[in-house]
């Protein structure tokens, strides 16, 4: 599922040029992908195309206006059991730093709990997790700047900690 989400993100650049479900899943089958993962992820994007639209995250973005709900920053967000057996240490820990550092807000952090948590895989891992907040953004018609979307596409592994 996770590559054909990749796909829709490097063709579609924005989720308000992306052609409606039912031709998208027609223009993914012709790309070659199998059924079932186009089924996954068709309605992988029905729930984020209904989360983002039911939290209003590009009116809040482009207009600057306060979101109806707004987490006080004394405020904590505490995991069930399963959202920590489902997402892992290292899930939480980058959740945490992209919201820590400003990056993501408590309402897309929401956003991408929901959806990392309508994933099947268990749990899921840190790559596919960049992917989801990368969709998110991509829902929202928000282009993350360059360190950002540095962090999320690139590979790790290779760097030298200084």
């Amino acid at each position: 599922m996770f590559d054909v989400l990749v796909y829709v993100y490097e063709h579609y650049w924005r989720g308000d040029v992306c052609p409606e479900l039912p031709q998208l899943g027609r223009k993914l089958s012709a790309a070659g992908f199998d059924a079932d993962e186009i089924q996954q992820a068709l309605s992988w994007l029905a729930g984020l195309n209904s989360a983002a639209q039911n939290a209003d995250l590009i009116h809040v973005h482009q207009q600057r206006v306060a979101p109806a709900y707004v987490q006080s920053p004394l405020s904590m967000r505490v995991y069930s059991d399963a959202e920590q057996q489902h997402l892992g240490s290292a899930c939480l820990g980058f959740i945490t730093f992209m919201e820590t550092a400003g990056i993501m807000s408590a309402q897309m952090r929401e956003i991408v709990v929901d959806r990392a948590m309508a994933v099947t895989d268990h749990p899921v891992g840190l790559d596919d997790l960049k992917i989801i907040v990368l969709m998110v953004y991509w829902s929202a018609g928000i282009e993350p700047d360059a360190l950002v979307l540095d962090e999320l596409c690139d590979d790790n592994a290779g760097r030298i900690a200084h």
